[in-house]
């Protein structure tokens, strides 16, 4: 079964939950003639996937999906031999040929019905766009899309700028981006920039709700609305709560909400911190694993990499746990020690803004707190 995040993504631009301006932008530049390269920036969960999915299938019509290509440029960060795959993505028949994944035609081009693969959604614009070339072919056969290209890096930034360049006619880009500081100016320059707000949290309370009454089901009072307040206007992550709690019978108590918070990421980041205070930050042990003895990351950056593992985390949603955690004062931290962390805490997070390598800047903040939970361990035994 699919999940709502799918079946209930929106089909029609006005079923966005943007500002009437942003979505009007939007809805105008896909229906031009001869469309611009966009890039679309905005905080996680906000549908920047959803608008680019929407743009895509206003300007190639019905066959849209055959003609998109998406590269997630996050998960290829976390891999090795990241610059082979980046080009064998853009470079379909090797990197030795000529032919770019954004030179190529499609015969797409000349029916936008054509391809096998016909989507059963409307037009998002409530009519299909018509192409205005003489030869009636579309002038736009395909669209390359880049999610999260802020996780690129200069180098494989400056390779799509040549692309982009170089590029046919026919081809337009699509990025999307959490932090658009990070995409080179060259890039940006040749794009038109969209930035997407997130929604308020009464609007994200409606949106939940229809999606309750469209799956018959009638969630306790209020329950709606404090997971409209946790998601933070993040509109992903609020509906996938709100299915979660709906597939298990858990809508018609608030109190399983609460109880769904407290068992899941702060009780980890709590533990993490804990150990980052007691000076254990790297604190390698030897575990049998199969037939073999490994040697195994414990301390705080193990249990900070099985957490951010296990609950799908970025470095970004590690920052705000963490604030939530030493501002909520769960720890009982004194004065003097929880202003040096927040301290330390507020570098990290402008730190992670400047940065793909995330994982680094948490390490050096968790050594950080060693540092500062020494400190204050001899002060009080002095």
């Amino acid at each position: 079964m699919s999940s709502w995040l799918v079946t209930k993504a929106p089909v029609r631009f006005d079923e966005l939950l943007y500002p009437d301006a942003v979505k009007s932008t939007i809805e105008r530049t896909a229906v031009q003639a001869n469309p611009p390269h966009l890039l679309l920036s905005g905080p996680s969960g906000i549908g920047k996937t959803a608008t680019w999915r929407l743009i895509a299938r206003q300007v190639l019509g019905p066959s849209w999906n055959a003609r998109t290509h998406v590269l997630q440029a996050r998960d290829l960060a976390r891999t090795s031999g990241a610059m082979s795959k980046f080009e064998e993505f853009l470079r379909p028949e090797g990197s030795s040929s000529k032919d770019t994944l954004a030179g190529r035609t499609s015969l797409d081009a000349y029916d936008a019905t054509f391809s096998g693969t016909i989507a059963e959604t409307p037009a998002p614009a409530g009519k299909e766009s018509t192409p205005e070339r003489s030869d009636g072919r579309a002038p736009v056969s395909r669209l390359i899309v880049i999610e999260d290209a802020d996780y690129l890096g200069t180098i494989r930034q400056s390779y799509l700028r040549r692309m982009m360049e170089n590029a046919s006619g026919s081809a337009r880009f699509i990025f999307t981006s959490h932090t658009p500081s990070r995409i080179i100016e060259a890039l940006r320059s040749r794009t038109q920039h969209i930035r997407l707000p997130p929604p308020s949290r009464k609007e994200i309370e409606m949106r939940l709700s229809a999606i309750a009454s469209q799956e018959t089901i009638q969630p306790a009072r209020g329950v709606l609305g404090d997971i409209a307040h946790i998601a933070d206007g993040n509109l992903r992550k609020a509906i996938f709560v709100t299915e979660l709690l709906g597939q298990r019978g858990m809508l018609q108590d608030r109190k399983n909400l609460q109880h769904l918070i407290a068992a899941t990421s702060v009780r980890e980041m709590q533990h993490v911190l804990e150990e980052a205070l007691r000076n254990r930050v790297h604190d390698w042990r030897w575990e049998k694993q199969g037939m073999k003895n490994s040697r195994v990351l414990k301390g705080a950056m193990g249990s900070l990499d099985q957490a951010m593992g296990e609950n799908n985390m970025e470095p970004e949603d590690v920052v705000v746990q963490f604030h939530r955690l030493l501002t909520a004062g769960r720890m009982q931290l004194d004065e003097a020690m929880l202003t040096d962390l927040l301290v330390e805490l507020a570098q990290c997070d402008v730190a992670l803004h400047k940065t793909t390598q995330g994982r680094i800047e948490l390490e050096r903040f968790l050594l950080k707190v060693a540092q500062i939970g020494q400190q204050h361990a001899g002060a009080k035994a002095s």
